[in-house]
């Protein structure tokens, strides 16, 4: 057992302890409160002064997938030689003992989403994961989270120096929507089928990955940085009755009130770094605030490793100095990811029976001399400040 105590804790719940203590047992919150009775030989970390939060979500991110400081032979994100590969799997490119993932902890992310790149319609299947761990099977909280799909400018630019489709958003789209036609018609001859295998269509892995999507287990997770991308997702999805997140959403402040009406959240980035392609003509960190503002639930991702992930903290004070509100951008990277990914049964706040990710902070996390004091997830310190 593990207590923490005498500090001012952020739920994320909506209520905020001034002294409080947290009392953790099996990987768990199991009592949290300003009274707080612990056993006389549990492990206690005094918090005076600190500030205690839920560890961060990235809900967007391409940990382990390109490892850091090395190049192609690190590089396992994008499988670049055919446009629609949902068969692959996050969980078998991904190294966890990539340093990365130690650097992510020091900057107190506990929990993230990663997976394939942009390079393809239909890349693969996300993973949700812990940060924490050298064999990627203990560390999964959910797998497959999503499956991964492109528009806009990456898939284009990708199979037009191979002149092959997509060359154009019209090809993009359709390829994916034929996709999709097929994955509706094998499921259509699987359920005719029954239990009669002569019958049953041969099988195909790709179609196999996709039923989880057409069935409703997981959504599409749609790269799109500019408006007339986001809605073409947006169209398509609602075209096949599948489930949708918004990945990137650069220009969602220009159609906020669209997302909105459409009830979808926004994860929102990398909004920190150049203009690199014509499609971020209008990147801001004025689009979570704006988006927020409309009543989107809005969640900021750092897209590691265009910005590194212990610097997702760093984004979500931007966010803030361009005017979102700071409890909506504590929320952008912890309950609100957690939320639109589904995971928030398990993380994104500080509540009983949820699991122990936990960060104590020197102060609070959005000033930039704040440090990261402990790192605990699933109820074990996996990273401690040397000068604590």
């Amino acid at each position: 057992m593990l207590l923490i105590k005498n500090g001012k804790i952020f739920t994320m719940e909506g209520k905020i302890y001034e002294s409080g203590s947290i009392l953790i047992d099996d990987g768990k919150i199991c009592e949290m409160g300003e009274n707080v009775v612990a056993p006389l030989d549990v492990e206690v970390i005094d918090a005076e002064g600190k500030i205690i939060m839920p560890g961060f979500i990235d809900a967007h991110c391409h940990l382990g997938m390109w490892e850091d400081a090395i190049g192609f032979e690190g590089a396992d994100g994008n499988e670049m030689t055919d446009p629609v590969t949902p068969h692959l799997r996050a969980i078998d490119g991904i190294n966890p003992m990539d340093r990365t993932f130690e650097e992510t902890r020091e900057g107190g992310v506990t929990c993230v989403a990663t997976g394939p790149g942009s390079g393809n319609v239909i890349g693969g299947q996300f993973a949700a994961i812990k940060t924490y761990g050298n064999r990627i099977d203990d560390m999964i909280v959910k797998e497959p989270l999503a499956m991964k799909c492109a528009f806009g400018e990456n898939p284009k630019r990708v199979y037009n120096e191979q002149k092959k489709s997509p060359m154009t958003r019209m090809a993009t789209a359709a390829i994916l929507r034929e996709t999709l036609m097929k994955a509706n018609e094998y499921k259509s001859r699987l359920e005719e089928a029954g239990e009669d295998s002569s019958k049953k269509p041969a099988f195909d892995m790709k179609m196999e990955a996709m039923l989880k999507v057409i069935n409703g287990e997981i959504p599409l997770k749609a790269h799109a940085h500019r408006a007339d991308d986001i809605l073409t997702s947006i169209r398509i999805a609602k075209e096949f009755g599948v489930e949708l997140t918004l990945e990137h959403c650069t220009e969602g402040h220009l159609i906020a009130e669209h997302i909105k009406a459409e009830g979808l959240g926004a994860i929102v980035g990398p909004s920190f770094g150049e203009r690199s392609k014509f499609e971020l003509k209008n990147l801001t960190f004025d689009t979570p605030g704006v988006l927020s503002k409309a009543g989107v639930k809005v969640a900021i991702m750092t897209d590691h490793p265009v910005i590194p992930l212990k610097h997702l903290p760093l984004c979500a004070a931007l966010a803030v100095k361009a005017g979102m509100d700071e409890k909506e951008a504590l929320k952008a990277i912890t309950i609100n990811p957690a939320e639109i990914l589904g995971l928030d049964e398990r993380v994104g706040s500080l509540k009983e029976g949820k699991d122990a990710d936990i960060v104590i902070w020197s102060q609070h996390p959005f000033d930039l001399k704040a440090e990261v004091l402990y790192t605990i997830i699933d109820g074990k310190v996996v990273y401690k400040t040397k000068c604590d």
